[in-house]
Order: C-alpha cells, then sequence, then structure tokens
C-alpha cells in the first residue's frame, strides 16, 4: 500500500511539473510576441507612402481574378478567395501605374477569407478602401471581361479556387490568348489552377515543359489532412501531370517561378514577390518599395533554413541595426509548425531566433 502511494505521489508531482512548465512556456513564448497593434485597423491608402507619394504615370490596366466559390466541395469547410493575396498585389499594381479591375466566375460579391493573423497596413487599407471594396462588391463576370482591355492577368489564390478556376471556358479562353500574345500571366498559392486545363492552339497543354510554383502537396496536407477527398485534385499533381517542371521551395516561404511571360507563387507570403516580377515582365522597374517586416521575417526564415541558425541571427542583427524589423509572430507560428512537420530539432532553434529578434528590436529602440 505505502510503495502505492509512493508511485501516485511521484506521478501526481510529474504531471503537475509538466503542467507548469508547459504554462510557464506558454506565457514566456507570449511575451516574445509584440501585441497587436489596434491602431493598424484603421490604416488608409494616404497612410501608405509607397502608393499615396511620388504617384506613377498611368500604364494601363490589370484584370485580377478571384474565386467565386465558398465552400470546399462536399465537405463543411467554408472558402474564398484570399484578401491578403488581392489586397498586397493590388496596391504594388496601382503604386506601378496600373488601375486593377476585379473579376470572378459568378461577378457580384465573392466570399473572402480574412486571416487575422496575417493582416497588416496593406491589407487594413484594402478594407477600408471605398474604391477597392466597391470593386470587390461588384466584381465583373467573367463571360463579361473584355480582354484587350488589359496588359495582364493575376490569379489570385484561395482553396475556392480549386473548383470553379479549371473548367471555366472564360479563364482557359483569356489565359490561352494572354499567354500566346505574350502579355503576362500571374498566379500565386491555389491561383494556379486556372492554369491546368488550358490547351494551346497547337493542343499542347499550357504547362507543358513550363516551370512554375502553387500551393504544394505537403502544405495543403498539413492543414487539411483529408484535402485528397475533399478536392478535385492537389494542385501540385495536377501540374506535374500535364508536363510542368513543379518549382518545390520550402514549406510556407516564399518561392516564385518565372518562365518568360508565365509567373506563378507557392503561397500567400509568395505575393509581394510575384506582383513585382509581374511588372518587371511587363518591361518596367518596380517603384522603390521598403520592405514589410512580414518580408524580412521570410528572408530570415530561408536564410535559417540554408545556412542555420547562426547566419540567421547575423542576418536579424543587420536587419535591426538598419532601423527595420521582423515579424516574430511569423516566425513562432514556423516554429510551433516545425513540431506538426515533425522538425523537433528546429523548434527551439526558431523560438530562440524570436527571443533574439525581441532582444535585438529593444536594444535598437535604446539608441
Amino acid at each position: 500500500m505505502f510503495k502505492k502511494y509512493r508511485v501516485l505521489k511521484w506521478t501526481s508531482l510529474f504531471i503537475v511539473s509538466v503542467i507548469v512548465f508547459v504554462v510557464c512556456f506558454w506565457f514566456w513564448l507570449k511575451s516574445l510576441i509584440p501585441p497587436f497593434d489596434k491602431n493598424l485597423e484603421l490604416t488608409q491608402v494616404k497612410d501608405l507612402p509607397y502608393v499615396s507619394e511620388n504617384i506613377v504615370p498611368q500604364r494601363g490596366k490589370i484584370l485580377a481574378v478571384v474565386t467565386s466559390v465558398d465552400m470546399m466541395g462536399n465537405s463543411d469547410k467554408t472558402t474564398g478567395y484570399e484578401l491578403t493575396e488581392l489586397a498586397r498585389a493590388y496596391y504594388i499594381f496601382t503604386a506601378n501605374g496600373f488601375e486593377v479591375d476585379i473579376a470572378s466566375p459568378k461577378g457580384g460579391k465573392p466570399p473572402v477569407v480574412i486571416d487575422d493573423e496575417d493582416m497588416g497596413a496593406f491589407d487594413f487599407a484594402f478594407l477600408n478602401d471605398s474604391v477597392a471594396q466597391f470593386k470587390t462588391s461588384n466584381t465583373i463576370p467573367m463571360e463579361n471581361v473584355v480582354p484587350e482591355q488589359y496588359e495582364a492577368v493575376y490569379f489570385v489564390g484561395g482553396k475556392g479556387a480549386m473548383f470553379d478556376f479549371p473548367d471555366n471556358e472564360a479563364i482557359q479562353s483569356l489565359v490561352r490568348d494572354y499567354y500566346q500574345s505574350n502579355k503576362v500571366v500571374g498566379a500565386v498559392c491555389h491561383g494556379p489552377s486556372a492554369l491546368v486545363n488550358v490547351k494551346l492552339d497547337n493542343g499542347k497543354p499550357l504547362l507543358e515543359n513550363k516551370t512554375v510554383s502553387g500551393f504544394t502537396n505537403k502544405e495543403e496536407l498539413l492543414l487539411i489532412s483529408d484535402a485528397r477527398t475533399i478536392f478535385p485534385f492537389l494542385l501540385q499533381d495536377k501540374m506535374v501531370e500535364q508536363g510542368a517542371n513543379f518549382d518545390e521551395g520550402s514549406m510556407y516561404l516564399d518561392n516564385v517561378s518565372h518562365d518568360q511571360n508565365l509567373i506563378t507563387g507557392q503561397n500567400p507570403w509568395s505575393t509581394w514577390t510575384l506582383a513585382e516580377r509581374m511588372i518587371q515582365q511587363m518591361g518596367y522597374t518596380p517603384k522603390h518599395r521598403e520592405l514589410t517586416a512580414e518580408e524580412n521575417a521570410m528572408k530570415v526564415l530561408l536564410d535559417f533554413e540554408k545556412n542555420g541558425k547562426k547566419q540567421a541571427k547575423k542576418m536579424i542583427k543587420t536587419i535591426y541595426e538598419d532601423n527595420k524589423s521582423v515579424d516574430r509572430m511569423l516566425m513562432a507560428k514556423h516554429g510551433i509548425m516545425s513540431i506538426m512537420k515533425g522538425d523537433l530539432g528546429d523548434f527551439p532553434k526558431l523560438i530562440s531566433l524570436v527571443s533574439f529578434a525581441k532582444k535585438c528590436e529593444s536594444e535598437s529602440e535604446k539608441i
């Protein structure tokens, strides 16, 4: 009896110790993440110097296309277009002299996905922009789009695109005509689903022998384990099936493929790079833009994957010495994601980078 009591006692102490450790660690981890700035929600276009200052003369129009689908197949999962993928590209195009029209397969007001944790100044400015909001509430039906009015087309991601982009004849016709006439075709994340069933005039798939990127199988299955039964196909599989050279970059990090006038991005964090590549492909030098804290975090995470923790810390220090910052929340999320991927050794390294970034920020504020 006494032996059982001792076992129970030590077991209870162990469980309590683990709980205390987890709680303490959680509060410590939260302390590394800056609180959300409520003023960010009030951002207006005039608060974005990149857009509102040094205005570039009008160069033409770009068509952005978003999904009309609000549910993922027969599941109970809601979807729509990704706000960040539209908003950020919208202002890149606008700042570089292009008016942006927005279309969708059905027209009208399409469903939108807003991820609060990923929202930045450009995204809130978009929500507060009456012109942009009018356009997203009154999208042009694809069948009514006049292709000759635009210099390029950009397909916005969002899981709904997997259901209504691939078989839309108006989309297929526009993509085929733009590609063959050397107009720029851009697509990000699930947006490249607009390309998968396009055949050129020679009868060959558009994607055949093209180097492209898109949302990867690993990215899809990590967050939606039953994705193969929900979606009509996995984007990476379908693109490879049609002869594409699929460029699979690091999970949830910036990666863009540029094959002549076809420019594709892997995920939402590829939006900035992709939109500026489209401007370059149209023959213009993109307007100078200060990188966002999110983009700086992307650079650090890519450096960590390629060169390790020590080199990543050097990059963080350099960023803060240049009076810039990194998105600590994004870096912490990648730390948590490393556990989900089974890369347990990366978790403490990534969290230590978050802590180091906080230290660098505190030191820069004292100067």
